[in-house]
């Protein structure tokens, strides 16, 4: 689905299409029947896995209160009932396991948030993070090693879009941004 779909605000961040496209597919949700998206913001994801997969029940949890209006929003707008909107901050109580997790705003707690994801997500299950901070992409790998996940891919993705300038054309970048995906194994604790 193309950017200009969903209903924006000025504060909220939203994964860009490419990302999100490469993000869903590596998620493998074709086998799943419960996505956890932490961090929603406008719902891009939660929505583009909503539509494409309509028996997929998504979670959508989202703390900032603009955020969380603007989600509900695309909700509607999208007409997506598969979503649960959930307002608050991950790691939380969630009592139902997970086949896919989704992390695209850690707010300071990424190494929590993995722990979390990895005792969330049931056997097999798929987790996929993405950070524009190289920090938290360091931390993000670290913390994987020393939890036992040590087959992910990682990708930087640099994204440019032609844009017209004077009398012509350019490719304005987007930030950088980093992927990780990976899958929890069966027999990981």
């Amino acid at each position: 689905m193309k950017d200009e779909l969903f209903l924006r605000g000025a504060k909220v961040p939203m994964t860009k299409e490419v990302v999100r496209t490469l993000a869903l597919a590596r998620l493998d949700l074709h086998r799943a029947s419960h996505l956890i998206d932490v961090g929603a913001g406008t719902g891009s994801v939660s929505i583009e896995a909503a539509l494409g997969h309509p028996e997929l029940r998504v979670t959508a949890i989202e703390r900032n209160p603009t955020a969380l209006t603007l989600l509900a929003e695309n909700r509607r707008h999208f007409d997506c009932r598969n979503i649960e909107i959930i307002a608050g901050e991950a790691p939380m109580a969630q009592g139902e396991k997970a086949d896919a997790i989704f992390i695209g705003g850690s707010g300071g707690n990424l190494t929590q948030l993995i722990d979390w994801a990895l005792n969330q997500l049931c056997p097999e299950g798929r987790l996929v993070l993405t950070f524009i901070l190289q920090e938290n992409l360091s931390a993000a790998l670290n913390h994987l090693s020393s939890r036992g996940i040590h087959d992910f891919d990682c990708l930087q993705l640099q994204i440019s879009e032609l844009t017209p300038l004077g009398n012509g054309h350019y490719f304005k970048p987007n930030n950088p941004t980093f992927m990780i995906s990976c899958q929890k194994e069966k027999n990981h604790g």
